[in-house]
């Protein structure tokens, strides 16, 4: 399967048949090191990560393989969504590897998340990958918590939080 490139502003979602996986690209008007910077400043994550109307507030950021990310996501009816993520691999200025999961004692990883970032002269190629174990667990993470839509999201909230030089 050939990748579809992204345009500025539009976001190409891939969904191949078969796999877990579930890829979102974005070209945003900002260069890479300001997009990278948003991800790797705690500070900045809380500002925009998450689809629309929600916000975050970050209780610990260890960027690092094998640190960890804890942060609430609230969302816009007063539900908080407790996040429990370790990073798996930080490549500054290019990518960050983590498995995403619930803020429980028992709770596994759900998936594993990824962001490269390309530069495409000042402008970024965002790639947002999340990979399930399989393509059951996707297609239901798609249905029951609008995997498609929110990751759609969350990148347009990147980009005008990118653009706007925050």
């Amino acid at each position: 399967m050939a990748k579809a490139t992204a345009e500025t502003g539009k976001a190409v979602l891939e969904t191949p048949p078969g796999t877990g996986t579930l890829t979102i690209r974005r070209l945003l008007e900002a260069p890479r090191r300001l997009v990278f910077e948003a991800f790797a400043d705690p500070t900045q994550v809380d500002r925009w990560f998450g689809p629309e109307g929600f916000r975050n507030t970050t209780h610990e950021h260890d960027l690092r393989p094998g640190g960890v990310w804890r942060h609430t996501m609230h969302g816009p009816d007063g539900t908080e969504y407790p996040n429990k993520s370790v990073f798996v691999e930080i490549d500054p200025p290019e990518r960050i590897v983590w498995d995403q999961g619930w803020d429980h004692a028992d709770s596994e990883a759900m998936h594993r998340s990824s962001i490269t970032l390309r530069a495409r002269g000042d402008k970024t190629e965002v790639e947002l990958r999340l990979e399930f174990p399989t393509q059951e667990a996707r297609d239901q993470a798609v249905r029951d918590v609008g995997a498609v839509d929110g990751g759609k999201q969350t990148l347009a909230r990147l980009a005008a939080h990118v653009e706007a030089g925050e």
